[in-house]
């Protein structure tokens, strides 16, 4: 007798790939209704954000695109993007991946339709341009980056900080340190020609670690509380306000530059002074102003309360964070940080919901927005182009021997080093936010992070997050 579960999965299946098929011919039938006038307009449009002109609008009007054609465009962006996120998504978890890695490959796969046998002429390639420079696609992924790193703030809390310990400190210290000069010197190595802050940039790529991705694993075999595996999660909370604050500071020195000054040691000390001083400065303000907000806010008689009171939060503290300089997801993370149960306890939102439960929902449309136009930001073609296949290699290589270096932070009669190092060499959704900000700037007049470097990337983005789960799952099950 076949099981029920079996029939269950394979309908699903079928149903996926029905629903994949549907979503081809719509999307064939969207981009080849494009009568000349739109395709003009589509061109002029993309052409306009790229060339970076800031004008008041952007081209229409006589023979162009009207407003209603781009906003079709993009009902048909969002229709795809969002199809295609849940189906790779259910795909990878399927074959016990997480899904942030169906949403990446399956965003480079609409993003590369042409190179895979798709005909679409001229109207494909437009759209695959209006998909990676669309303002109003930017805009929505920018917000979905900032949700997220407000959810994993969410997860932690400034007194489980101060219990990580002095292992897990050091830990996600050499786990930052030791990444950042390798991914350095690799950069430096094959990109010699860049700018110096080019090849720091991509340092600080490598510097996070996706504890998403190493809890699952740890929650599947029944490890999660063993003392490795509470090492590696408290060291990357601890990894990630590291790497933030390496973030701001390589933005801080990259923007000085790119103004044409040049910056002397005390001005990158200022820098980091900075940047520290938000996520101490904020944190504690944070700590003690939140409660008597909810407190205050306990009065509004109206429904969802604590969902807007806390986006209101999490805005305003990406907005300060851009203000002075920073970048808007570290804001959000502080923001994440401080608002534990006891701050809304007052509410009568918290006895039906919690916080977390309520911005999943938001999350669940806004985030794979981000993931999937960043695969279809990755270029195929550039890995025809000489060294950027070797650079991806080393730029792989160097991620998870650097991480390896965490080895030497923990005591070796109670903790298994080796497999602290493993947990802590996926980059995930870290990496790539930290890219996608390198893609937006400039420096002497060329991108910090360029399509074919920024595709080399997203190859050591996906090798660390695949090799992670067997390696760790296998020297996890060798332990006592």
């Amino acid at each position: 007798m076949i099981p029920k579960s079996s029939f269950l999965g394979r309908g699903r299946l079928g149903f996926s790939a029905l629903l994949l098929a549907a979503a081809l011919c719509l999307f064939h039938l969207g981009v080849g209704a494009e009568s000349p006038s739109q395709a003009k307009g589509a061109t002029a449009q993309a052409l306009w954000v790229q060339t970076g002109n800031h004008g008041e609008t952007p081209p229409g009007g006589e023979g162009g695109a009207t407003a209603l054609d781009r906003i079709r465009r993009d009902f048909l962006a969002l229709f795809l993007i969002l199809i295609v996120a849940k189906l790779g998504g259910d795909l990878m978890e399927r074959i016990k991946q997480p899904a942030v890695l169906g949403e990446l490959i399956f965003g480079v796969a609409l993003g590369s339709l042409g190179l895979l046998g798709y005909k679409g002429g001229g109207s494909l390639e437009r759209f695959v341009l209006f998909l990676r420079e669309d303002i109003v696609l930017e805009a929505l992924a920018e917000v979905g980056v900032v949700l997220l790193l407000f959810q994993i703030g969410l997860e932690s809390t400034v007194a489980e900080m101060g219990k990580v310990g002095a292992a897990a400190t050091a830990v996600a210290t050499l786990g930052v340190i030791a990444p950042f000069f390798l991914g350095w010197g690799v950069s430096g190595y094959f990109l010699p020609r860049a700018d110096t802050m080019v090849h720091v940039f991509i340092g600080s790529v490598l510097c996070a670690t996706s504890v998403g991705i190493t809890a699952r694993v740890y929650q599947d075999i029944g490890k999660l509380h063993t003392k490795e595996a509470k090492i590696v999660l408290g060291a990357a909370v601890v990894d990630d306000v590291l790497g933030l604050i390496v973030l701001a500071v390589v933005m801080g020195v990259i923007h000085a530059r790119s103004s044409g000054g040049s910056l002397r040691a005390v001005e990158i000390l200022w820098i980091l002074a900075k940047a520290t001083a938000f996520f101490v400065g904020s944190i504690a303000a944070g700590v003690f102003l939140s409660p008597r907000l909810f407190k205050l806010a306990s009065f509004l008689k109206a429904q969802g309360v604590l969902l807007s009171l806390s986006l209101v939060i999490c805005f305003f503290f990406a907005w300060l964070a851009a203000t002075i300089g920073l970048a808007p997801i570290v804001g959000a993370f502080c923001a994440g940080l401080i608002l534990e149960d006891a701050s809304f306890r007052e509410l009568g939102d918290f006895r039906r919901h919690h916080l977390a439960e309520l911005i999943a929902p938001i999350a669940a449309f806004l985030v794979p927005i981000f993931f999937v136009r960043m695969g279809v930001m990755v270029q195929l073609e550039t890995f025809a182009e000489p060294g950027v296949l070797p650079f991806a290699v080393c730029l792989t290589l160097a991620a998870i021997i650097g991480k390896q270096i965490c080895y030497f932070g923990v005591n070796h009669k109670t903790t298994d080093g080796i497999a602290v190092g493993l947990g802590m060499i996926p980059r995930g959704e870290v990496g790539l936010i930290v890219a996608s900000y390198g893609m937006s700037m400039v420096i002497l007049g060329r991108p910090v992070i360029d399509g074919a470097t920024y595709s080399a990337i997203v190859i050591m983005v996906m090798t660390t997050t695949l090799v992670t789960p067997p390696v760790l799952t296998w020297r996890m099950r060798r332990l006592p």
